[in-house]
């Protein structure tokens, strides 16, 4: 594995720099933690994509720790529910690839004395079952339906990766606020 400088390094605080993936500037203003909300972003982003805390850690510049201990301290906000989106985006990878085990099974090879002599398939659901009954698990809903959270679906890290960058750290009240700030931050978008 090759060591590059950090994108989140690249920019000394309150100086503008393009997020990953926008072509808007972004202004990073300095916080106690080195956790600013563009930094946050592409933390969200990195970890949709790798699935690794740790690497997408030290992708922004940042410690596996800190982001454990920012998530702890945002419990419950937006940053927290893109964390959970991030791992709901490559569980459903994963459910599918082991429902397809088991829907198929796994070829195994038969050998006599070296030479391979023919191949059955072995199906193993109590993996796939296991996993399935477990994903309910991973993605925690508010318990009542007009929570802001509920703006979002869980699997839409994308979208709460943006909402970390540029909207208030915590939810807004209800989740027609919500939605209205999405909508508006979507016009936007649209308009550029």
């Amino acid at each position: 594995m090759t060591k590059h400088q950090p994108i989140a390094s690249l920019v000394p605080a309150g100086k503008a720099f393009a997020a990953p993936g926008t072509s808007s500037p972004v202004i990073e203003t300095q916080r106690h933690d080195g956790w600013t909300p563009a930094r946050q972003a592409a933390f969200l982003r990195e970890l949709a994509a790798t699935h690794n805390v740790t690497a997408a850690a030290q992708a922004v510049g940042m410690s596996r720790q800190s982001a454990y201990k920012l998530r702890a301290r945002l419990r419950g906000q937006p940053f927290d529910k893109g964390w959970e989106a991030a791992f709901v985006q490559r569980f459903d990878v994963l459910a599918e690839a082991a429902l397809d085990r088991a829907l198929n099974g796994v070829e195994v090879p038969h050998y006599h004395k070296g030479e391979l002599i023919g191949t059955s398939r072995r199906f193993d659901e109590r993996l796939t079952l296991g996993l399935l009954a477990m994903r309910s698990h991973f993605v925690r809903r508010p318990e009542w339906a007009d929570h802001p959270a509920y703006a979002y679906e869980p699997d839409e890290v994308r979208e709460l990766a943006d909402r970390v960058e540029h909207g208030p750290e915590s939810w807004l009240e209800d989740a027609d606020a919500e939605l209205e700030l999405r909508y508006e931050e979507d016009g936007e978008a649209g308009a550029e």
